[in-house]
C-alpha cells in the first residue's frame, strides 16, 4: 500500500482519504490486515499518533476493525 503525502489536507486525513479509496478500488480487499500504526507511521515519516488518528476515523466509519494485540483489518463492507 502506497500513500503519498501531498500537504494538501492534513496528513491524517490524506492516510484516511487514500485507504478510504483503495478500498473503494479493490485494491484492498475484506479482511485483509493493514500495516501497523508503527510500521507505517515509520513508511511515511509521521507520528504514530498521526497514523492512529486516521485509523480511528477509518475504524468510525466502518472501513476497518481493529483486533488487540493483531492489528487493524478491513471490514467485511458486503455490498457496500
Amino acid at each position: 500500500m502506497e500513500i503519498h503525502l501531498t500537504g494538501k489536507k492534513s496528513i491524517y486525513e490524506e492516510i484516511k482519504e487514500t485507504v478510504e479509496r483503495y478500498i473503494s478500488l479493490g485494491v484492498l480487499k475484506d479482511g485483509e490486515r493493514l500495516p501497523s500504526v508503527r510500521n507505517l507511521a515509520l513508511k511515511l515519516g509521521v507520528n504514530p499518533n498521526t497514523v492512529q488518528k486516521a485509523y480511528q476515523l477509518l475504524e468510525h466509519d466502518g472501513y476497518i476493525c481493529s483486533v488487540p494485540g493483531k492489528g487493524s483489518f478491513l471490514c467485511d463492507m458486503g455490498d457496500e
